[in-house]
């Protein structure tokens, strides 16, 4: 078998792979752990979804498995290192939901500024315009490219922080945004904006020494691994008011647990990782995830059975360079 498709796919999507490979359309895999492994045996390349985890153990099935795709936004149920070491491309779309993303943190903050109102200066409560504010973009991806496009329409100042792009780098003025220090974009912004990919060496880099110096009445939104926050430090300023409200589009699960320090803090909204998805970037995604791994396919098909691969990582689709 070539391809073993666990993800619910677009038909159009699915008719093309079969017309070049054969192919086993299996979601419902997807809630039989056994089955799947059993598929696994003899697949070749794999579409996964998010409720499946591909570990190493798993691996051990996938004696002929050469690539694995993911659609949906995010590869932390693959095991990344694992597939490394046994050869395997991991393949998913880094500007397919670009869009999606980028609407979704603009329209999240819209309504945060407009439904957690401040204090005006006559004293009743006001909400807030976008077109007024400064917004602090952390972590320049293919969304903020597009944000940076759609707030300059509102007339927003931008300012933006990725501690993988240099503040010399020409992104940052062809993106039309002023790079600055994470503390510095903290301490001055109305609204953040986070969607940084994260790194385990980034865990917890918004913590207390960050977030204490917010902005006061700032909103935030984070479409990122929450495990870039410090969730005492999070709860602390918005428990206090100094931040006015967050928006996370998804949190590790139990953070928000009895006995947790953000439990019943009704400034924190989660909504259930729905940014990236709409149906105009799953297509977008799909058709640039199975093509990858069609050409996979079939240049291993090519090779001889004594060629050795050059060592493999992960391969972002359309990703290059920040300023591509």
């Amino acid at each position: 078998m070539d391809f073993l498709i666990l993800e619910a796919l677009e038909p159009e999507v699915v008719r093309w792979l079969e017309s070049r490979h054969s192919v086993r359309y299996a979601p419902e895999l997807a809630r039989d752990p056994k089955g799947f492994r059993e598929a696994l045996r003899t697949a070749r390349a794999l579409v996964l979804p998010p409720a499946l985890a591909l570990d190493a153990s798993t691996l051990r099935e996938a004696r002929d498995l050469c690539a694995v795709g993911r659609v949906s936004a995010g590869v932390e149920n693959i095991d990344l290192d694992a597939c490394n070491r046994a050869g395997i491309e991991v393949v998913r779309s880094l500007t397919a939901t670009a869009q999606a993303e980028a609407e979704f943190m603009v329209g999240a903050m819209l309504s945060l500024l407009r439904r957690v109102p401040v204090q005006g200066a006559d004293g009743t409560l006001v909400g807030r315009e976008l077109g007024s504010a400064t917004v602090g973009l952390v972590g320049m991806t293919p969304a903020a490219r597009l944000m940076s496009k759609l707030l300059g329409g509102f007339g927003s100042r931008l300012v933006g922080y990725d501690p993988a792009v240099h503040a010399s780098d020409r992104v940052w003025e062809r993106w039309q945004v002023q790079p600055t220090g994470l503390r510095e974009l903290v301490e001055g912004c109305d609204a953040v904006c986070v969607q940084l990919a994260y790194f385990s060496r980034y865990e917890g880099l918004l913590g207390d020494r960050i977030l204490s110096y917010c902005k006061p009445d700032q909103v935030l939104v984070c479409i990122s691994h929450s495990a870039l926050f410090d969730e005492v430090a999070l709860a602390r300023v918005l428990s206090s008011g100094r931040m006015a409200a967050a928006w996370f589009d998804s949190l590790e699960p139990g953070v928000t647990a009895p006995g947790r320090p953000l439990h019943g803090l009704d400034t924190l909204q989660v909504s259930p990782r729905v940014a990236s998805t709409t149906r105009e970037s799953r297509l977008r995604s799909a058709w640039a995830v199975v093509k990858r791994l069609d050409e996979l396919l079939t240049i291993a098909k090519l090779m001889p059975d004594d060629y050795e691969p050059t060592r493999p990582g992960t391969i972002g689709l359309a990703a290059g360079r920040a300023d591509s």
